[in-house]
């Protein structure tokens, strides 16, 4: 499905065809409730020691006049969050120990479960968005098969991938020092994301 996505991407940006302009895209936010959800550190996964995972429901309108990949990466985009991709999760259980990650349902639902194998399983569908802390467990446990996932990542911090117990000691140092967004990558520089984090603190 990547190679599909990444080719429409590709003309979509060329062409600007079914992609949001800036104008458009306060019309497709919806204002939702920051639903914040902590995790411990189950030996495998380290979680966030302070930073929840953050889950805005139904918070993106996606009419067919767009395509819906599109809009979440044109609205996280528009809110510095960069470096988009375009797929479903990973089967298996990972972290990022040096970014923080925000993952859009673009298309399609799905079961996903975040903080490792003390975490919780949450039902995403289309519209949904999740704010993953850097160290926060995740993986698909089983999802529609037109399930599409648009990611993204703030200007700062390095992408890795830890799915092993021998890179636990080192995340719990690198997970702390990575720094707080600037903006909530959906609602921008007043989203509650940013007031959860700094509570946090």
């Amino acid at each position: 499905m990547s190679i599909l996505e990444n080719a429409k991407r590709a003309v979509e940006k060329i062409t600007g065809v079914a992609r949001p302009g800036k104008k458009d895209l306060a019309g497709l936010v919806r204002r939702r409730k920051a639903n914040a959800f902590r995790f411990k550190d189950d030996g495998l996964v380290p979680n966030h020691p302070a930073w929840p995972l953050v889950v805005y429901r139904g918070a993106v309108r996606l009419p067919d006049e767009f395509d819906p990949a599109a809009v979440m990466e044109a609205l996280f985009g528009v809110n510095g969050w960069d470096g988009s991709w375009r797929n479903g999760i990973y089967t298996y259980v990972h972290y990022h120990s040096q970014i923080h990650e925000v993952l859009g349902v673009a298309r399609g639902a799905a079961k996903v479960q975040f903080g490792g194998k003390k975490g919780r399983t949450l039902s995403l569908k289309a519209g949904d968005v999740a704010v993953l802390p850097a160290g926060t467990g995740h993986q698909c446990l089983s999802a529609s098969g037109d399930f599409l996932v648009v990611g993204a990542y703030p200007p700062f911090g390095t992408y890795d991938e830890c799915t092993t117990a021998d890179q636990h000691e080192d995340a719990l140092e690198t997970i702390p020092k990575v720094g707080r967004p600037r903006k909530d990558p959906v609602y921008g520089s007043k989203g509650p994301l940013l007031g959860l984090f700094q509570r946090a603190r």
